[in-house]
C-alpha cells in the first residue's frame, strides 16, 4: 500500500536525521573526519527523503484516497486540484512534514557551502539543524502521522491506525470532509509557506551560533557567515506576515487585516527578536560589542519560532488559525524547555569570551541608539508575550478562560511604535563612537522642518486627531530623513564620480546594498505606518437591511443595493449568493460596482464571506454582504466600512519586499573589509 510505503519513507528519514548526530558528535569527539563527512552525507540523504514521503502524501491528496485519514479531513471531491495540493499544509499532519521538509531543503544547502575556513562548525551546526529536523520527523512518525488510515472492526466502528489491527478491514469513506473555506483563498495558499520559510530559516543562524559557542569561536565570523540567511528568513517572516493580513482583510469579513489574534501574535514575536538582531549585529560588526546581547536573540528568536509552532498546534489557543487539540504540546513544551536551557547554559558557559572588544562612549552615538531600539523590540515582545500566555495561566490556576483583546496590545504597544519611529529617524544621522546633540540638531533641522510643513498641511486639508498628526510627523520625518541621507550620498557620487543623478543613486546603491537597502526597507515601513495610522485611527462603518433600490451613506459616500442572485456551481460544490450595489461619491458621481457574496460550501456545511473592494490611495469602500432572504429578498442586509489610507500599507509592502532583496543580495566583491578602531575587518564575501 502506498501510504505504508510513505510512512516507511519518514522512518527511513528519521533515523537518518539521528544517525546525523551521533556520527557528527562521534566524530568531532573521536577527531575522524570521516564521520563527520558522513553525518553531512547522511543529512544530505533526509531532503530526498523527505520529498519522496511528501511526493506520496501529495498523489494521495490529488488522487482521492480518503483511505488516509489526513486526505480525507482536508480534501474532497468538489476541491480543484491545486486545493488539493495546497491541502498539503492545511492540515496538522501536513503541515508538520511540510515544515520538515523545508528544514531538509536549508539543512542541506548550508552543508553544501564551502567550509575550508570553518570546519570546526560544521559538526555542531549538523547536531543542531538535525536535532530539530529528528524532532519535527517524529512528531509525524509517533503523533501526527499523514498517512494513517482508516480501519473498521466488525462491529462497524471505525478507528484510526497505522498499521491495520486485527479483525479489521481497510475502510475507504465515499467523499472527504474539504478543505476549511477560510484555507480556499489564494492568500492562504502562499501565507502558510512564507511563514514556515521564515521559520526555518531561522534554524541556521541558531545552529552557526550554537557552533561558535561550542567551539569557542565566538568572534564575528559566524555572523557574517549568516548574515544573508537571517535577511532572507526576516523576508520571508514578514512576506508571511503581511500575507496572513490581506487573507484576514479579504476573507474573515471583519474589516481589519490584524486583531492581535494569539496565532497571529505567535508568528510576530520571533519577527521581534529578528529584527532586533539584524540591527544588533551590525553593532557587533562594526565595534565589536553586545556579543552576549546577539546571542541571547538568536536564542529567543529560535526558540519562539518552536513556540509559535507549538501555540498553533497544540490545541491551547481558540484562533481561526489555529489546529484543533493534540497529544504533542508537552512535547513541543519540553523541547522549548531543553534547547532554551541548554543554550542560555553555553553563554555562561563561554561568558568572558563574549566580552565587548570597545566600550559605549555616547548615549548619542548609533550603537546607543541601536540598543534602544532593541530594548524597544523586546518592550513590545514583552507585551505580546504576556497578553498571549495570560490567558492560559489563568485558566490554570482558576479554571477560567479570560480573554486578551486588541485595546490592551494598542494601549500598550502604541507609545513603543511611536518611540521606535523616532529612533528611526534620529539613528541614520547620528555617528558611530560619538554624537552630541549639536551634531544631531545639525543633521536634522531641514528634515524636521519639512515634518512640520507635511503636518500642518495635514492639520488644515485631512485631520486634526492629535494621535494621528503625531503619527504623520513622525512618518513624514523618517521619509525625510531618509531621502536626505539617500539623496546626500547620490549628490556626493554624482560630483566625485561625475554621473548623472539616477546613475549615482543606481551606483551607490550597488556599492552599499545593505546600507540602502535598509533605507528601503525603512521607507516602505513608512508607506505602511501611513495604512496603519488611517484604519486604527479613521475606519468607520455601518450595517443596515435595505430592499433593491435603498442606500446607505457613509463618510461621505453612499452605496446603493441594485440586485442579488443565488446559484449553484455543482462541479465546485459551492453555492454563490452574489449581491450588486453602486458606489457614489459625496457630488453624486458613480465610482463603480462592488459585488460581495457569500460562499456556502457543502463539503463542509460552512460559509464563506468575500467583500466588495473599491480601492484608491485615499480611501477603500468594504462591503460585506451578511444576510439575505431567499424568497423575499427585499431584506438584505449589509455591513459597510470606509477604511481610509489602508492601500499604502500593501504598497509597502511589495516596496519592503524590495528593500529586503536589495539588501540580501550578494556583493560583487569577494571579499570587502570594513575598518573597526583602525584595524581592517574582513566582511562576509558573495559565497557566504
Amino acid at each position: 500500500m502506498i501510504a505504508d510505503f510513505g510512512f516507511g519513507v519518514l522512518l527511513v528519514a528519521f533515523l537518518a536525521s539521528l544517525y546525523s548526530v551521533i556520527a557528527a558528535l562521534y566524530g568531532e569527539f573521536n577527531k575522524i573526519p570521516a564521520m563527520v563527512e558522513s553525518a553531512r552525507r547522511a543529512m544530505l540523504l533526509t531532503w530526498p527523503l523527505l520529498t519522496l514521503a511528501a511526493g506520496i502524501l501529495v498523489y494521495l491528496l490529488v488522487n482521492d484516497h480518503y483511505e488516509v485519514k489526513f486526505v480525507y479531513e482536508v480534501t474532497s471531491r468538489a476541491m480543484p486540484t491545486y486545493l488539493k495540493v495546497t491541502a498539503w499544509w492545511g492540515g496538522q499532519a501536513g503541515s508538520l512534514l511540510f515544515w520538515s521538509w523545508l528544514m531538509s531543503a536549508f539543512a542541506s544547502l548550508v552543508t553544501l557551502r564551502k567550509w575550508d575556513r570553518d570546519r570546526e562548525f560544521l559538526p555542531w551546526v549538523i547536531v543542531v539543524a538535525s536535532v530539530t529536523l529528528a524532532f519535527f520527523i517524529g512528531m509525524n512518525l509517533f503523533f501526527e502521522n499523514p498517512f494513517r488510515q482508516f480501519y473498521q472492526t466488525f462491529n462497524n466502528e471505525i478507528a484510526a491506525y497505522t498499521f491495520q489491527p486485527a479483525n479489521s478491514i481497510l475502510f475507504t469513506p465515499a467523499d472527504g470532509q474539504g478543505l476549511n473555506p477560510l484555507l480556499r483563498h489564494p492568500g492562504m495558499i502562499i501565507h502558510p509557506p512564507m511563514l514556515y520559510l521564515g521559520f526555518v530559516s531561522f534554524v541556521i543562524p541558531y545552529a552557526f551560533a550554537m557552533a561558535a559557542l561550542i567551539t569557542g569561536r565566538t568572534d564575528d565570523r559566524w555572523i557574517r557567515l549568516t548574515r544573508r540567511w537571517t535577511l532572507w528568513a526576516w523576508l520571508f517572516l514578514s512576506a508571511g506576515l503581511v500575507l496572513g493580513g490581506r487573507w484576514a482583510y479579504d476573507v474573515l469579513g471583519w474589516g481589519g487585516y490584524w486583531g492581535w489574534d494569539p496565532v497571529e501574535i505567535a508568528a510576530f514575536m520571533p519577527w521581534l527578536t529578528g529584527t532586533a538582531f539584524l540591527h544588533s549585529v551590525m553593532i557587533q560588526e562594526k565595534r565589536g560589542m553586545f556579543k552576549h546581547w546577539n546571542m541571547l536573540l538568536v536564542i529567543l528568536t529560535y526558540d519562539l519560532v518552536i513556540f509559535g509552532t507549538f501555540l498553533t498546534r497544540s490545541g491551547v489557543l481558540s484562533s481561526v488559525h489555529a489546529f484543533a487539540q493534540s497529544a504533542i504540546g508537552p512535547l513541543f513544551f519540553a523541547f522549548i524547555g531543553i534547547t532554551l536551557i541548554t543554550s542560555v547554559a553555553l553563554i555562561i558557559y563561554r561568558w568572558d569570551l563574549l566580552k565587548s572588544e570597545t566600550q559605549m562612549t555616547s548615549l548619542l552615538s548609533r550603537e546607543a541608539l541601536f540598543l534602544l531600539n532593541n530594548l524597544l523590540f523586546m518592550s513590545i515582545l514583552v507585551v505580546c508575550f504576556w497578553g498571549v500566555i495570560y490567558p492560559l495561566i489563568s485558566e490554570l490556576f482558576t479554571g477560567q478562560k479570560v480573554t486578551v483583546g486588541p485595546p490592551f496590545y494598542e494601549r500598550a504597544t502604541g507609545p513603543l511604535w511611536a518611540t521606535l519611529l523616532l529612533l528611526m529617524g534620529i539613528a541614520p544621522l547620528s555617528a558611530w563612537g560619538h554624537s552630541t546633540l549639536k551634531t544631531l540638531g545639525r543633521a536634522i533641522w531641514i528634515p524636521a522642518f519639512g515634518a512640520v510643513i507635511v503636518t500642518a498641511a495635514l492639520f488644515v486639508t485631512y485631520t486634526q486627531n492629535v494621535f494621528a498628526l503625531v503619527g504623520f510627523f513622525l512618518v513624514a520625518l523618517v521619509i525625510l530623513v531618509t531621502i536626505y541621507e539617500y539623496g546626500r550620498g547620490a549628490y556626493a557620487r554624482s560630483r566625485s564620480q561625475g554621473e548623472n543623478i539616477f546613475t549615482a543613486f543606481w551606483n551607490l546603491t550597488g556599492r552599499n546594498r545593505r546600507r540602502y537597502g535598509g533605507y528601503i526597507i525603512h521607507l516602505s515601513m513608512m508607506l505602511m505606518a501611513i495604512g496603519i495610522l488611517g484604519i486604527e485611527l479613521f475606519q468607520v462603518e455601518t450595517q443596515g437591511t435595505l430592499a433593491v433600490g435603498d442606500s446607505l451613506q457613509l463618510s461621505g459616500y453612499t452605496v446603493r443595493y441594485k440586485e442579488v442572485a443565488s446559484w449553484d456551481n455543482p462541479g465546485a460544490g459551492v453555492n454563490h449568493t452574489r449581491a450588486v450595489v453602486e458606489v457614489y461619491d459625496k457630488n453624486g458621481n458613480l465610482l463603480g460596482n462592488l459585488h460581495p457574496r457569500k460562499d456556502y460550501y457543502y463539503d463542509t456545511q460552512q460559509p464563506m464571506t468575500i467583500p466588495g473592494q473599491l480601492a484608491s490611495l485615499k480611501d477603500e469602500v468594504y462591503v460585506l454582504l451578511i444576510d439575505w432572504e431567499p424568497i423575499t429578498p427585499v431584506g438584505t442586509t449589509f455591513k459597510i466600512f470606509v477604511n481610509p489610507l489602508v492601500n499604502w500599507l500593501w504598497l509597502g509592502s511589495l516596496l519592503f519586499l524590495v528593500g529586503v532583496i536589495i539588501a540580501a543580495w550578494p556583493d560583487k566583491d569577494p571579499e570587502r573589509v570594513t575598518v573597526r578602531d583602525g584595524k581592517r575587518v574582513p566582511q562576509a564575501s558573495a559565497a557566504d
